[in-house]
């Protein structure tokens, strides 16, 4: 076989692929109008928003292209653009999101709030882990981290904590929204990404074509 994938394998990566991004903006979507403090990556695209302008999903965009470059330097390889398209979709998914759901968290009420920041990070560790597993082009701060990984030798909780910290520094330096919410992400996101990636594994190994 010449290692291409058939149609219906193309299909199912694709599917894959597309799933893990919409479970993924609905989950940032959430966390982001819980208002109880985001992932350090997401009160960075907040902050810039809020105090520069543009969308939250615009700055996706932009920041991932400044990452892209970063992963090429690290990785000493040619910039993954494909990843720009990637960003592209998860950006307008954000906005997307944002727009259905700001009317369903009562931002009053606690409890709204706490289920509605829990369901997000939930979310979040899912689909990121159900697209990085169809591997058709990780958004460039996921790729960062796997990028890492191969460099460091450590496993995808400590290098996801790292990338944490990094952009926790730069969410205070432009005012994000950080509070409960983003402790309990750092401590808590590469754990929910390592369990999901373990589930996905399994879950997943049959319908997605092996490499």
């Amino acid at each position: 076989m010449d290692g291409a994938l058939l149609p219906k394998s193309r299909i199912a990566t694709f599917a894959v692929f597309s799933g893990g991004i919409i479970i993924l903006t609905f989950g940032v979507a959430l966390t982001i109008l819980a208002d109880l403090g985001t992932s350090p990556f997401d009160a960075l695209l907040v902050g810039l928003s809020e105090h520069v302008g543009l969308t939250v999903g615009s700055w996706e965009v932009l920041i991932a292209c400044l990452l892209i470059g970063c992963n090429a330097c690290l990785s000493r390889q040619r910039p993954e653009m494909l990843g720009l398209i990637t960003a592209f979709i998860t950006g307008l998914g954000i906005d997307m999101w944002i727009f259905l759901l700001h009317k369903l968290i009562e931002p009053d009420l606690w409890i709204s709030q706490a289920a509605a920041f829990a369901l997000g990070m939930v979310t979040i560790g899912l689909g990121t882990a159900v697209y990085l597993r169809a591997n058709f082009a990780p958004i460039p701060i996921d790729r960062l981290t796997l990028v890492l990984l191969k460099i460091t030798k450590l496993n995808i909780l400590y290098t996801r904590t790292i990338i944490y910290l990094v952009f926790l520094l730069a969410a205070l330096l432009f005012h994000g929204p950080i509070g409960a919410g983003t402790v309990l992400t750092v401590c808590l996101g590469g754990v929910i990404l390592k369990y999901w990636m373990s589930v996905t594994e399994k879950g997943l190994g049959r319908l997605l074509p092996q490499a």
